[in-house]
C-alpha cells in the first residue's frame, strides 16, 4: 500500500480549498492510504472527508500564545513524534509556507512542494526534494489540484469535487438562512450598517437568520445585528463538524470572503458571496450549488444588489 502525506494545516479557506486534490487522488489512487496534518480547529471538519484515512494535529495558534511553556514544549514533542512515526512514499505540502516545510521535515518520505516562483515564502522550496511550478495566477483550488497531480503522477481532469456530501449533514427542521458577517481581515468586512439592512430585508420574509461567530468581538458583532434584525439568533460557538450541519441545513447563505464561505460553497449551499479586499479570481468560492459573487476588490456590492441576489436564492 503507499502512504502519502498531505500538509495542509491552515486556515479555514485554504483546508476547504484542498478538499478537490484530495477527492481526485484518491480516484486515481484508489489503493493509496491519505494521511492529513492539519491545525487542530479543523480536524474536525478534515474527519468529514470519506478520502481521509488519518489526521495528525497540530495546535500552532494555541502553541504560540504560551511558547515557552514546559505543557507547550511537551505538546510540540508529542505532534512531531506523530509526525515522524510514519513512512510515507510521498508528502505533499500545498500550504506553502516556511513553518509547514519546518514540520515537513519531521515526516519521512520524498517531499513535495512548489517551487520559489510558486510559493508563498520562498525559503520553504529549500526543504522539499522535489520542487513543482504551479501559477500563482491560478486560482487557490486549481493549485492543490495540479501540485497534488504532479505529486502523484497524474493531470487533474473535471470539475473539482469538495468530497462533502450535505444530504449526509441535514437534519429536518425550519427553514433558516446563515449570515456571515466576520472575517479575519478588516477589509473584507461589509459595514454592520448593511447586514442590519440586509437582515431586515430577509426577516421581512418570514425566515430565521442565524449568526454565526469566531471570536468574542465576533459575538459581539452578532449580537448586535440580531438584536435589531427580526427572526435572527446568534448560536454558541461549536466545533467545525457541528458547523459544518448548521451550513449544510441552510436555505442560503450570505458571506464575506472567509473560511466558512467556502465550506458553504463546497456543500453546495445556495451563496450570495460579497467580496471587498480580495480577488474573486484567486480566492473565490467554488462549487457545484447556485452561487453569485459580488463586489471586487476595492469595491463593495451595495445593499440593493445583495438583497436582489439573494431573492434569487430564497425562491
Amino acid at each position: 500500500m503507499t502512504d502519502i502525506l498531505f500538509i495542509k494545516t491552515s486556515s479555514l479557506g485554504d483546508v476547504i480549498h484542498h478538499m478537490p486534490a484530495l477527492t481526485e487522488a484518491r480516484l486515481r489512487r484508489p489503493d493509496a492510504r491519505f494521511t492529513w496534518l492539519a491545525e487542530e480547529a479543523f480536524a474536525p471538519l478534515v474527519r468529514l472527508h470519506p478520502a481521509v484515512d488519518e489526521v495528525i494535529t497540530v495546535a500552532w495558534r494555541r502553541w504560540r500564545r504560551a511558547l515557552y511553556e514546559p505543557a507547550t514544549f511537551r505538546e510540540i514533542a508529542g505532534s512531531l513524534r506523530a509526525i515522524g512515526a510514519g513512512r510515507y512514499d510521498e508528502i505533499v505540502d500545498s500550504q506553502g509556507l516556511l513553518r509547514s516545510a519546518i514540520i515537513g521535515r519531521f515526516a519521512h518520505g520524498r517531499r513535495h512542494g512548489y517551487d520559489v516562483s510558486s510559493i508563498r515564502e520562498p525559503l520553504a522550496a529549500a526543504f522539499y526534494d522535489i520542487c513543482h511550478r504551479v501559477s500563482r495566477e491560478r486560482h487557490a483550488v486549481e493549485r492543490n489540484r495540479i501540485l497534488t497531480g504532479l505529486a502523484l503522477g497524474y493531470e487533474p481532469q473535471g470539475a473539482p469535487d469538495f468530497g462533502l456530501d450535505r444530504t449526509r449533514l441535514v437534519s429536518p427542521g425550519a427553514p433558516y438562512a446563515v449570515l456571515l458577517h466576520a472575517t479575519a481581515r478588516p477589509d473584507k468586512e461589509w459595514p454592520e450598517a448593511n447586514w442590519i439592512a440586509l437582515g431586515n430585508a430577509i426577516g421581512r420574509n418570514g425566515i430565521e437568520l442565524v449568526l454565526p461567530w469566531g471570536t468574542p468581538a465576533e459575538r459581539v458583532r452578532s449580537e448586535r445585528i440580531a438584536a435589531v434584525v427580526p427572526r435572527a439568533r446568534v448560536p454558541e460557538r461549536a466545533p467545525l463538524d457541528v458547523i459544518a450541519r448548521l451550513i449544510a441545513g441552510a436555505k442560503f447563505v450570505v458571506g464575506v470572503d472567509t473560511g466558512l464561505l467556502h465550506l458553504a460553497a463546497a456543500l453546495g449551499v445556495p451563496l450570495a458571496a460579497i467580496f471587498a479586499g480580495s480577488k474573486p479570481s484567486l480566492t473565490g468560492p467554488v462549487g457545484n450549488g447556485p452561487l453569485t459573487v459580488l463586489g471586487v476588490q476595492g469595491g463593495p456590492p451595495s445593499v440593493e444588489e445583495v438583497s436582489n441576489a439573494v431573492d434569487v436564492l430564497a425562491r
